[in-house]
Parts: C-alpha cells; structure tokens; sequence
C-alpha cells in the first residue's frame, strides 16, 4: 500500500467554449464505434493527491476515497457483473450513505488508451480513460435518466419532493499507475463553468445530456496516488438537493508524468441512483 504523497503537475482537456453561443459538439454513439469530436484545451494544473488524508466526504466535497473488497476480480464476464457486482455495489452505497433505495443502473469497464476516440471504426472494444473533464449528467440529463431507469409512476413520486441523487462506484480493476482518475472539489466548480453537451446514440436517436467543463484557475483537483483493486472513489454526479454543499463532480484522468509508458488502465465504474 503506497503512503507517500505523490501530487501531480499535469493538463486537465477543459472545453474550449469559443464564445459564438453555439452548443457543445455532440458526441456519437454507435453500435461499435464512439465519435468524440468536441473542440477541447489541455489546461496546466495540480492535482493533489489525498494519501494520508481523509477530510473528503460526499457531502463536503462530492467525493470520498473509501476501502472496500470486491468477490469480483476481472470484470470480464458481463452476466456476472451486473448479477454480482451490480448489488454490491447498491450495499455498498447503502452502508456509506444511508440510502433506503440503490439502484444500479449502468457500467463501463475502460482497459484501453486514454486516445481510444480516436481509433476509428470498432474503438468501443478498446474503451479507455477520458481526459476530457465532465459530469456524467447535466441536472437536466439526471432527470432523463430517472426517466429511463424509473417507471414513469416512480418518477414522477420521485420528483414530487424526494431527494435522489446519481453516484458512480470507481474502481481499479488492477494497481492503478497511469492515468489516474481524477476528482474536482464540487465547491471549487461554479454551475457558470458548466456547459450541457448532447451524447447521441446513433442507432436508436436517444439523447443524454452530460456537463463538459470549461476551464477556471480556482478549480481544485485531487486524486488518490496508486490505487488498488480494494479501494473506490465515489462520486457524486448529481443531487437533487439544490441546497446540498456539493451537487456535482468534475472528473477526468489525467497523466502522471511518471507512469507515461505503463501500460493501460484497467478499471471499472457503476452507476448508481440513491433514494433517501
């Protein structure tokens, strides 16, 4: 177990917001193939890692580094993933929280490159991390997929006064040394630093919503320095409490100068809806 603090000087991508009031580029989503074309900056900055400390909760902060072991291992079986490791992870948040309803929702498992977008026809099949910082549903993309996930009876109680919110389970698949993911302060991200950006799935014409992010010096990064299958970091990707002190996260891998050579993440997050 590593206990030594490793900060890290690195890029984060921020949207390049070019001031025309035209909307993000959207990106597609094919059957096989993920086109990512939005105009993006790397942007210098620091991200801190949390060794050794242990102040970041969701609550405060819209994150929280948390140890937890996992029967699953590999992550290469589909069927037992969202059997298995779909409901450990709806205890998992329960425990943490104190959620009265989980729901597990939806996963990606990343082993490929960080520059998988470009990789053309069939580049699904080599999913990796995305250094472009997001949110993964804008407020308004949350409430469409509580719509998806919910009967519309449900939904519609739901929206009536319960607070919900959508938190992902991050976790190594192995010992995580090149781009690590990385997590910003909620309360160092203004809603003006958010842009909502369209994610269209080609096939069926469905549409989400996320926040791609444009850049801001006050933005505060962090990380946690050579993490490890029995480790996650949650994340808090949206509260319906429009008086909560962090709402939402930016997220993003970044390069550790370090570790350019290593080789490919391996790692995977749940998506998950919390009901109190």
């Amino acid at each position: 177990m590593c206990t030594q603090r490793h900060d890290l000087v690195t890029a984060v991508s921020y949207f390049l917001d070019r001031g025309d009031g035209e909307p993000p580029t959207p990106i597609y989503v094919g059957s096989t193939q993920v086109t990512n074309e939005r105009p993006m900056i790397s942007t210098k900055v620091t991200v801190t890692d949390v060794t050794g400390k242990g102040e970041f909760t969701l609550e405060s902060h819209g994150f929280a580094f948390h140890k937890h072991v996992s029967k699953e291992k590999g992550f290469h079986d589909e069927v037992a993933l969202r059997a298995e490791y779909y409901p450990e992870c709806e205890e998992l948040l329960k425990s943490f929280t104190g959620a009265s309803q989980v729901v597990a929702f939806d996963h990606k498992v990343r082993r490929g490159p960080a520059y998988w977008h470009k990789l053309g026809e069939n580049n699904s099949a080599s999913r990796g991390p995305l250094r472009n910082a997001h949110v993964d549903q804008s407020y308004e993309g949350a409430l469409i997929r509580l719509r998806e996930v919910l009967s519309q009876k449900e939904a519609e109680e739901v929206q009536k006064g319960r607070r919900w919110q959508i938190v992902n389970v991050w976790r190594p698949i192995k010992p995580i040394r090149k781009d690590p993911l990385a997590v910003a302060d909620a309360t160092s991200v203004d809603d003006e630093d958010l842009v909502a950006a369209s994610i269209i799935y080609a096939c069926s014409g469905r549409r989400m919503e996320s926040w791609t992010v444009k850049a801001n010096p006050k933005h505060r990064w962090y990380f946690k320095y050579g993490m490890r299958p029995d480790e996650v970091v949650l994340i808090k990707c949206f509260d319906s409490d429009e008086t909560a002190v962090a709402r939402r996260v930016p997220h993003c891998a970044v390069e550790d100068p370090d570790e350019t050579e290593a080789e490919c993440r391996e790692s995977v997050e749940v998506r998950c809806m919390l009901f109190y």
